[in-house]
């Protein structure tokens, strides 16, 4: 055997092991993983994109990063989700401004929540029944967090479906708020059955979907909640494009200004404060007045709030459907609250059934979207009332050029007879508390009805409907996939070989990053030594 040559190396680690100096390596027969990658060797492996759009581990290898520009890199670009959130908020308040359910002062009538709000919050009665109704609607509220976190979340989302969103106990809270509000609109149907025992007394305070609340204040505060939530969205999509890495070379100097220290924090509080200040004194004071402003220069027909609002509820989904995590929502970065330095919610609940202590864990990302989730409850009843809105249910009524007038006397708001509500009687009747015209002291509206066919309306189901059904498709066919920890990005990220790398740098660094072998130089000869043999070192 020949003499044996020293080998120098700018790495020491490396100049040890060609020398025989380090110690012997633990020698392992196992395979790598694969199971992310299907097997394929293109695919990205322990993927972590610097700054400037390479990867370490790429930076001395014969392969680069890319991205397929296919449907899918448009529609989750980071212009696309800035349009979708942020518009989806001025489209928001313009529904809100030319809503004229927002400007009846006729009691709120929304199935199932009015329900619920009654039913835990208003008409209580006298003396037993009082009891009888706040044990009935606790009961309500524990069957239905039992029912969504076994029932639904457990054993449907995760046993039957096995959708990874729903992993562990991801999403659990959210599911128990919906099947909660259901729960007790059930309960309340059999708190009025124990009603009809005590007669016409017990008549008065039977549930209904009337909330004791007017439409105008109920609207003021579903726009201010819509508000909050499309905000916190829109800086939810902000954040996550700003601290992601998945299209590295968009806003490189703004992601780098946005990491740095606690800009995100201290811009966060500083832009709610004066926002939400704003917002909620022009909408709760009518301190500027839309059909003031619009002086009919825009003006909307009951067609096309229907459209307007069945976008806005397509916009909603698309938010989420335009996510990065999408269906699976596994995401390889924590998303960070809006406005704080942590990714999640966590607090202990001491001792209790047989336990020692029960665990309550809120992630960003669901506690974003859980906000979503409300207010795509909120702009569902906005999209039903624009495709049944009728004038008379809401104690208003149009002039022969279709604007909607709104009554404000005690008289017109009990009443439901379509002649007292109409143009003809009141500008011809004189109201004996006033001594004018009913119509003199009723508001009236940019905003028209034209008495379209329901059939016109009803096709703004279509898009939503449409929607509602590629989500859930979506979520069936890809939310039971998640990716692996060799592809965190499900093989969005690709490899492919790079052009006019073979220098002698390259060859070195490429020496210098391997470790799959190790060079025994002997005489004049090099031999490779696979790490999986047996006489690596004899």
């Amino acid at each position: 055997m020949g003499k044996t040559i020293k080998v120098k190396s700018e790495d020491p680690a490396e100049s040890k092991a060609l020398n025989g100096e380090s110690s012997k390596p633990e020698i392992t027969n196992e395979k790598p993983d694969n199971s992310g990658t299907n097997g394929k060797v293109d695919e990205v492996d322990n993927l972590e994109v610097a700054e400037g759009g390479k990867d370490e581990v790429d930076a001395a290898s014969i392969y680069s990063i890319y991205m397929e520009h296919d449907a899918r890199f448009f529609f989750q670009h980071p212009y696309a989700r800035l349009f979708i959130a942020y518009f989806v908020t001025f489209c928001n308040f313009l529904i809100y401004a030319e809503d004229p359910v927002a400007h009846s002062h006729k009691e709120c009538n929304i199935p199932v929540i009015g329900n619920d709000f009654a039913f835990v919050g208003t008409r209580y009665p006298p003396n037993a029944w009082s009891l009888l109704k706040v044990v009935l609607w606790l009961l309500g509220t524990l069957v239905g967090a039992v029912v969504g976190k076994f029932l639904c979340h457990r054993l449907l989302f995760n046993r039957v479906l096995r959708l990874k969103m729903f992993r562990d106990n991801q999403g659990s809270w959210m599911i128990m708020f919906l099947t909660t509000i259901f729960c007790v609109f059930i309960f309340s149907y059999i708190y009025n059955a124990f009603l009809l025992i005590g007669g016409t007394s017990t008549e008065p305070y039977t549930i209904s979907g009337l909330m004791s609340v007017r439409n105008s204040v109920f609207m003021k505060a579903a726009a201010v909640g819509t508000w909050c939530g499309d905000f916190f969205t829109a800086w939810m999509v902000t954040d996550i494009m700003l601290q992601e890495k998945l299209y590295p070379n968009w806003a490189k100097r703004a992601r780098r200004w946005w990491q740095a220290g606690y800009h995100r924090i201290v811009l966060f509080w500083v832009v709610v404060v004066l926002s939400s200040a704003i917002v909620i004194t022009v909408i709760c004071t009518d301190w500027i007045s839309w059909d003031t402003l619009n002086r009919d220069f825009l003006h909307t027909n009951e067609v096309g709030r229907a459209f307007l609002a069945a976008f806005i509820l397509v916009c909603d989904l698309v938010i989420v459907m335009q996510d990065w995590d999408f269906p699976h929502f596994i995401s390889n970065l924590d998303v960070k609250l809006p406005g704080l330095n942590t990714a999640d919610f966590k607090f202990t609940i001491p001792r209790c059934l047989r336990r020692k202590e029960w665990v309550i864990h809120i992630t960003g990302k669901w506690f974003n979207y859980g906000i979503l989730f409300i207010v795509i409850i909120l702009d569902l009843n906005m999209w039903k009332n624009q495709i049944m809105y009728v004038p008379v249910d809401f104690a208003q009524y149009t002039d022969p050029e279709g604007r909607i007038h709104t009554t404000n006397d005690m008289m017109s708001l009990l009443t439901t007879n379509a002649t007292i509500l109409s143009y003809s009687w009141r500008n011809s009747t004189i109201n004996p508390d006033t001594n004018v015209t009913y119509l003199a002291t009723d508001t009236i509206m940019n905003a028209r009805y034209n008495d379209y066919p329901f059939v016109w309306k009803a096709l703004a189901f279509i898009p939503s409907i449409g929607v509602f059904i590629l989500f859930g498709v979506l979520i069936f066919l890809f939310g039971r996939f998640k990716p692996s920890e060799r592809d965190r990005y499900a093989g969005r990220l690709k490899k492919r070989r790079k052009k006019g790398r073979f220098s002698m740098k390259f060859w070195k660094s490429r020496k210098t990053a391997s470790n799959a072998t190790e060079t025994e130089v002997t005489g004049d000869r090099f031999r490779q030594i696979p790490e999986n043999s047996s006489s690596a070192y004899m």
